[in-house]
């Protein structure tokens, strides 16, 4: 099932990093554990300043394609990996994360040739550093709609069909943290791609990322939800966006 025509489907899976060395190497060391025999790895590095290269440069059968150099910021890097990608489908890997489990990508690919849909949207788990599970992040009460109050799957759980980007346009580069919830804007609600609820469990991310700061970034990301819904002509209320802390945490965040 995981094939496309007489080939099997291929992922392309994309880390962002910049002085990584403490987490990297998990994150890398989750993508070959895999066991999906057609994923291409590609990681694109800020010029980073430790031993994230050093690391990076240890797994020369696991990286299929990397890069370093200066970029304009995290979303900038992002569009550089997808540009790079000749998968059929692109997924995230942020370099403090990993995957769920040794079957996440077959399971993906297998759901994607089953339904045929432009994305799928899955689950996280949240985790301290020390591993210990916390929060599951489910989106399997999530539509496009709730996009107007301020909800949006987790990023990472998201697959996206490869010729979106080239259709739809990139990661917008005039936000700083909120660039993944214009593009999700743009492609599910103002363009209606077609989609589905994987229920599959796909990422363990660390908790303290740039958008998960706490209340610290509140704030910023409000406003950055409100900018995205007003450059894609969504009409919403903006009193629901800043109250969205509310409905977030018992309808989204769950406890294990």
């Amino acid at each position: 099932m995981e094939k496309t025509g007489n080939r099997l489907m291929k992922i392309s899976i994309v880390t962002v990093c910049w002085n990584s060395a403490a987490t990297i190497e998990k994150t890398i060391k989750s993508v070959e554990a895999q066991n999906y025999s057609d994923l291409e790895y590609i990681i694109v590095d800020g010029q980073s300043k430790d031993s994230t290269l050093e690391i990076i440069k240890r797994y020369p059968h696991v990286v299929t394609k990397w890069v370093s150099e200066p970029d304009k910021g995290l979303y900038d890097a992002m569009n550089k990996g997808i540009r790079m990608a000749t998968g059929d489908y692109i997924g995230i890997v942020n370099a403090d994360d990993t995957f769920s489990d040794v079957d996440t990508i077959s399971n993906i690919a297998n759901f994607l040739k089953i339904h045929n849909v432009d994305a799928s949207v899955g689950d996280i788990v949240q985790h301290r550093e020390d591993g210990q599970i916390i929060r599951r992040y489910s989106a399997q009460n999530w539509n496009p709609e709730k996009l107007k109050i301020g909800f949006m799957p987790a990023h990472p759980a998201i697959f996206f069909r490869k010729e979106l980007f080239e259709k739809l346009g990139y990661y917008s580069l005039d936000f700083k943290i909120g660039a993944d919830y214009e593009l999700i804007t743009r492609y599910f609600l103002k363009q209606q791609i077609s989609w589905k609820f994987s229920g599959i469990t796909t990422h363990k991310m660390l908790i303290g990322g740039v958008s998960s700061s706490g209340f610290s970034s509140y704030k910023k990301v409000s406003e950055e939800i409100i900018k995205a819904l007003r450059m894609n002509n969504v009409p919403f209320q903006a009193w629901r966006i800043k109250s969205r802390i509310v409905w977030k945490v018992f309808g989204f965040l769950k406890r294990k």
